[in-house]
């Protein structure tokens, strides 16, 4: 099986080969520009200290500076985090925002920190990484297991509201920021709706991952009386035909530490809840979930990824010979980064937006970007992914042109 990276390899040749451009043309895209690798040294709450390997790769900059987040999992590795960086390139070209691609990544188990020690893995990351990252150059955000708290704390560091974006309100953040992901995909989806052939008052939706992306995602169905059907988190799932009350939800989930057990609910597992029949069913947890091994048995409708690479390059072609509409991540989730721009440039300006404005803003972003993708899928004759690649390939080569 292909590695990440040469999975995002193929989908750049095929959009290349879709809009009829040569290899040569989009060479400046296939390896990042800069890859740095650091070892980061961390004092623990015991006085101990730990060696943490660390990652900043910097794949494009044609549109403008690197802009990726930071993640501390233990699974970070070389190729998760390039793959990222190559993808988040995509994604700001998509969003049409003065982005490049970046990514960053500790390989740490966050559950083995105390919140002092996190900010010690944030603080450390900033002097590690400090000659490369910078306001005009390259700026990071909070990814998995890190959040406004750790993004202050590089902040700090630097002396320097621009150099990250994710930041808490009080200390330069962005109103909306917290629900852009989800806020953002809802108004991708809401612009592509009659396109897709989606009846507003009969389609349901079930989403994987009940985390910041898909809860709120879930809220912003709910306001707008789309039945979901079910939701899960990392332990469990629950399924009711008949749909489910989100606030309920949301309530069983703090007081129970679980979605198990849900009253009026069937308990179901991660891998039944994608494969249950819905319109649209929305991956907002982890990459690969939508493998070769079950893309056979999807039944939704369409697939809406608000999850980065929810869905291998293999189960891509099963959905597409199924006639099961993907809307890509690049697409889907870029809500997220296009706040984190207006954010950027708040600070950058020494502004602050209300949060109207930037809702606002965000509307108009993101239902051009659909257009847009929809606007190249249809010229060229093919699926949403390669439409996405097609509208962020055009633009990445005028900016370097």
């Amino acid at each position: 099986m292909p590695n990440s990276y040469q999975n995002f390899l193929i989908q750049l040749e095929r959009a290349s080969v879709a809009a009829g451009l040569s290899k040569d043309i989009v060479s400046g895209l296939v390896a990042p520009q800069h890859l740095e690798k650091r070892a980061l040294s961390v004092k623990k709450d015991d006085a101990s200290v730990v060696q943490l390997p660390a990652f900043r790769i910097q794949h494009n900059n044609w549109r403008g500076p690197y802009k990726g987040g930071i993640r501390f999992h233990p699974n970070v590795d070389e190729d998760e985090v390039r793959t990222l960086a190559a993808l988040m390139t995509f994604k700001t070209a998509v969003a049409n925002i003065p982005m490049g691609g970046g990514k960053g990544g500790v390989t740490v188990d966050p559950k083995k920190l105390s919140s002092t020690e996190k900010l010690e893995v944030a603080r450390a990351y900033a002097r590690a990484f400090r000659d490369v990252l910078g306001p005009e150059r390259d700026v990071p955000a909070p990814d998995v297991n890190t959040t406004s708290a750790e993004m202050d704390v590089i902040a700090e560091e630097f002396g320097h509201l621009a150099v990250v974006t994710g930041k808490s309100i009080e200390h330069g953040g962005s109103l909306g920021r917290d629900t852009a992901t989800a806020m953002g995909g809802w108004y991708v989806l809401s612009a592509l709706r009659e396109k897709l052939l989606l009846d507003p008052e009969t389609f349901t939706v079930a989403i994987q991952g009940f985390g910041n992306a898909g809860a709120t995602f879930a809220d912003i169905c709910a306001r707008h009386e789309v039945k979901i059907v079910a939701v899960s988190d990392s332990k469990s799932g629950i399924y009711s035909e008949a749909g489910l009350d989100i606030n309920a939800v949301k309530d069983y989930k703090e007081s129970m530490g679980s979605l198990s057990g849900f009253p009026g609910a069937q308990t179901i597992t991660n891998a039944e809840l994608l494969e249950l029949e819905c319109g649209v069913l929305v991956p907002a947890a982890l990459e690969n979930q939508i493998t070769s091994e079950n893309a056979a048995r999807i039944k939704a409708k369409v697939v809406f990824e608000l999850a980065n690479g929810p869905t291998t390059v293999e189960a891509d072609d099963i959905l597409l010979g199924k006639g099961i509409v993907v809307i890509p991540d690049i697409l889907a989730n870029s809500g997220g980064v296009t706040v984190s721009y207006f954010e950027w440039e708040q600070n950058m300006r020494d502004e602050k937006w209300t949060a109207e404005k930037v809702d606002a803003m965000l509307k108009d972003y993101m239902e051009k970007s659909a257009l847009a993708v929809w606007e190249a899928k249809e010229k060229y004759g093919t699926d949403f992914r390669r439409g996405a690649f097609i509208v962020a390939l055009e633009r990445l080569l005028a900016s370097k042109k």
